[in-house]
C-alpha cells in the first residue's frame, strides 16, 4: 500500500509568527508505514551510491538521517547547534531572516574525501543546510546530495544550495 505521503502534512497558520504557514510533519511520524515509505523511499534512491555517511541537522533532520543510515549501512553524522557537541567542532554561523544562526559538527566527524548526504526535513530558504554543507567541506568531505521531505518552493532555498543537487519528496 502507497500512502500520498503529502496527505499526512499539517498546515499550521500562523505559526511560529504571524503570516507563517508552518508544515506540521507529526500526523505522518505518527503513521508508521507513511515513515517507512518515506524512509524506504530515500534507502532506495541512495542504495548502491558509494556513501560513507549520512550527515543530519539538528533536530527534525535526525528523524530521518538516522534511519536512512542504518537501512544504508553507513554513519550518521550529527550537526547541532552550538554547545551540544562534547569533542573540538568546526563551527559556521549562518544569517536567518530575523538574525543569525550556528551549526557545529566534530572535527574528526568526516574524513576527507568522504561522501555524504546531507539530510533534513523541510528545505525552506536554505540557509540551515547551506551551513551544513560548509561544516562538511570544512571538514574536506563532499556533498553528493542534500536531501528533504519537503521543499518549500516559493522560498527558493534550491537557488541558495545551486552548487549541490537537491532532492526533494514533497513540493509546495
Amino acid at each position: 500500500m502507497t500512502t500520498n505521503l503529502a496527505d499526512l502534512i499539517r498546515n499550521i497558520p500562523d505559526f511560529p509568527i504571524p503570516g507563517i504557514q508552518f508544515k506540521d510533519i507529526t500526523p505522518l511520524l505518527r503513521d508508521g508505514e507513511a515513515l517507512r515509505q518515506a524512509i524506504d523511499a530515500m534507502a532506495v534512491r541512495y542504495a548502491g551510491r558509494a556513501l560513507d555517511a549520512i550527515v543530519g541537522i539538528e533536530s527534525r533532520g535526525f528523524i530521518f538521517s538516522a534511519p536512512l543510515a542504518y537501512r544504508l549501512g553507513i554513519g550518521m553524522i550529527p550537526i547541532r547547534k552550538p554547545g551540544k557537541l562534547p569533542w573540538e567542532t568546526f563551527a559556521v554561523e549562518y544569517d536567518l531572516e530575523y538574525g543569525t544562526n550556528k551549526l557545529e559538527m566534530h572535527r574528526d566527524a568526516l574524513a576527507p574525501g568522504a561522501r555524504v548526504v546531507v539530510v533534513d526535513d523541510v528545505l525552506a530558504t536554505g540557509g540551515t543546510v547551506a551551513a551544513a554543507c560548509q561544516l562538511v567541506e570544512m571538514a574536506g568531505a563532499i556533498v553528493e546530495e542534500t536531501a528533504f521531505l519537503i521543499e518549500l518552493t516559493f522560498l527558493k532555498g534550491r537557488e541558495r544550495l545551486a552548487k549541490y543537487p537537491v532532492f526533494s519528496m514533497i513540493q509546495y
